[in-house]
């Protein structure tokens, strides 16, 4: 089995860009835009560095799909536009042909990391409650229920995403070198 010369060097140039992404996003929610777009003219310049104008158009489109994913929790202030940033420079490094994987990967470790966060009780699980009793318990007070959730900008009530794109990115690159 030969070495991925480009697949090394990506895992090498995400790796610390990632751990610096969430450690920023852990302690304070925030994904800055130097290291986001940062990352994203990085991915777009490495793509065309090893592939030409054809890896640039396909990170680029792979950038573009990643926007489009996180634009509707975006709109609905589910998601922060770090994460979106975030998102669109992981997909540029991954590309077009690893894309579903990846955001598959991506939604699974979401999911994983607001269990884990409720668990530890660092994330509020009242928002998530609220949602499930409006569903099914007919005889819960919408009302009160609403007032008792944390207000979307509070710490309590926000999940860094920006852990789950990096498990998800590297669920990504360690999938891809398992198939070679």
């Amino acid at each position: 089995m030969s070495p991925d010369y480009g697949l090394c060097l990506r895992a090498l140039l995400l790796t610390p860009w990632l751990i610096a992404l969430c450690v920023s996003d852990v302690r304070r929610r925030i994904l800055p835009n130097k290291l986001t777009l940062g990352g994203l003219a990085v991915g777009l310049a490495l793509a065309a560095g090893l592939g030409g104008w054809s890896g640039f158009l396909d990170a680029l489109a792979a950038a573009g799909c990643g926007v489009l994913f996180l634009i509707l929790p975006f709109l609905l202030r589910a998601a922060g536009a770090g994460d979106v940033k975030m998102l669109a420079a992981c997909a540029a490094f991954v590309g077009l042909a690893q894309l579903p994987f990846f955001l598959m990967a991506v939604s699974f470790a979401g999911l994983f990391v607001a269990l884990v966060m409720i668990a530890m009780k660092q994330v509020s699980a009242a928002r998530l409650k609220h949602a499930f009793r409006t569903l099914f318990d007919w005889r819960y007070d919408r009302k009160a229920g609403k007032a008792a959730i944390p207000k979307r900008d509070d710490e309590r009530a926000r999940v860094p995403f920006g852990c789950a794109i990096a498990i998800g990115t590297w669920a990504t690159l360690v999938s891809e070198f398992l198939a070679k």
